[in-house]
């Protein structure tokens, strides 16, 4: 009998997270959604089966989106840059009023990529019945392990790659534009 031994490819993923709506939660003393910091770990990273890939959370901001300024984009740059050196996979949690525009930042910033870095975020809150952060945060993960170095947005089953990419508040998700639009 041929016995094959198993691979065990063990990968290290980063997720930086910045706030957003993803990350909102809800204070039922005020009635009031804010960020207050990150709880990815307990609200999806501990229901996914993830035997090949070693998680590393970095807490960076806990923002919503439209309050980022060039200092937070600037702060969110230079920490992909620092992270670069661990030679791991990048994935960004980020609101998604400004995601396109954080990801072309940092895209017109950083030209030497090792490593794909991917936005993701969400409409509805992580903590949320209908939430669309799992699906989000999974298929990231999932891409920041396949995808070649580069810059993306990954949001609702699609892959785009910065910078050709924008918001349609209309449909509540990502598209894909030519150049010039």
């Amino acid at each position: 009998m041929d016995q094959k031994k198993a691979v065990k490819n063990i990968i290290d993923v980063i997720i930086l997270t910045t706030g957003g709506t993803i990350e909102k939660t809800y204070d039922e003393f005020d009635g009031s959604l804010e960020n207050r910091g990150t709880s990815i770990k307990n609200r999806i990273l501990s229901k996914l089966r993830l035997p090949n890939t070693n998680i590393l959370v970095e807490p960076l901001l806990s923002k919503d989106s439209l309050y980022m300024d060039e200092s937070d984009r600037q702060l969110i740059c230079e920490s992909i840059k620092n992270l670069l050196s661990k030679n791991s996979p990048i994935v960004i949690l980020h609101g998604t009023d400004t995601m396109a525009l954080t990801a072309e930042y940092c895209f017109q910033r950083i030209t030497d990529l090792s490593v794909p870095v991917v936005f993701t975020g969400a409409m509805i809150p992580m903590g949320f019945e209908d939430t669309d952060a799992t699906q989000n945060v999974t298929e990231a993960l999932l891409a920041a392990r396949l995808l070649s170095p580069g810059f993306y947005i990954s949001f609702h089953n699609s892959i785009f790659k910065v910078p050709h990419v924008r918001k349609n508040k209309n449909e509540r998700t990502f598209e894909g534009v030519e150049d010039g639009e």
